[in-house]
């Protein structure tokens, strides 16, 4: 029988030293860019191919001074900041998997510091310090980032209104200046019924193709009316809550037509298209 996450265990046994020593941005590298991560399920970390473009992307840009991450799995108003301090419990919110994806850690550093930088620059907002990150951050997180060296806060949804999610981003968009990746993290289509059945995936195909044609035109107005103006938008997202984190990324970016696609392939009929965007 394999292994649950025998995939994760290949890759921190090939990139651990490389990731620990990972140059870590300066302040004549630029704005870091802003992401939207397909993050997907725990069974991601049986996925070889899935972890390795994730920690290649990683690799890609140099190690930021800290993430903040906006996730699928998390509304709450007002606007949540989770705990920060080193030793916050992971939030396992799944169900139904090998006892082993529920002891998996992700150690982050004491983050203290940076939730107080991300409250000053949003204002007012709450913090829940027993609140570890969700699946929708330290999974991905766990590949692009696998010495877990990186102060990591998680911010919540205040609502699942694509125009929240845009300005939320706006209001995170100057920590970019400071070394601090602000990650969106999603799905590009979010289909249990075309993961049931092959025969819409059709549907997902045609919703990614036209995501992929309005970030290229860096048409944020047209991926906000997502309900009514994508194909088979119904069927790709019965809920709005893995798609307007897409949204939370094009807001925090201070071109959108700069948007770039880092992983487009499919899992399970749905698309795992994960873009950056400057």
């Amino acid at each position: 029988m394999t292994r649950p996450a025998g995939a994760y265990d290949a890759l921190l046994a090939r990139v651990l030293p490389q990731a620990r020593d990972q140059r870590v941005w300066e302040p004549a590298d630029g704005p870091l860019p802003a992401l939207f991560v397909s993050h997907g399920a725990p069974p991601t970390l049986d996925d070889p191919q899935w972890l390795d473009d994730l920690h290649a992307w990683g690799r890609s840009m140099p190690k930021p001074r800290a993430i903040v991450v906006v996730s699928a799995h998390w509304e709450n108003a007002p606007v949540t900041i989770c705990g920060a301090a080193a030793g916050t419990p992971l939030y396992y919110d799944f169900g139904g998997f090998h006892q082993r994806y529920y002891t998996l850690p992700y150690a982050t550093p004491d983050a203290t510091d940076l939730a107080r930088r991300v409250a000053s620059t949003l204002g007012p907002v709450h913090h829940d310090p027993g609140r570890g990150l969700d699946h929708g951050a330290f999974i991905p997180l766990m590949a692009m980032y696998p010495a877990a060296d990186v102060p990591v806060v998680q911010v919540s949804m205040p609502s699942l209104d694509p125009s929240a999610l845009l300005t939320l981003g706006r209001r995170l968009r100057a920590l970019r200046d400071e070394g601090v990746l602000v990650i969106g993290s999603g799905f590009m289509t979010h289909s249990f019924a075309a993961m049931r059945n092959p025969a819409l995936a059709g549907y997902t195909r045609a919703f990614d193709e036209w995501a992929d044609d309005a970030l290229t035109r860096g048409d944020v107005d047209t991926l906000a009316d997502f309900q009514a103006k994508a194909p088979a938008a119904h069927i790709s997202h019965p809920t709005a809550d893995h798609y307007v984190p897409l949204l939370l990324t094009l807001g925090a970016a201070d071109d959108p037509a700069t948007a770039t696609s880092t992983i487009a392939s499919t899992r399970h009929n749905n698309s795992i298209r994960s873009i950056q965007v400057r």
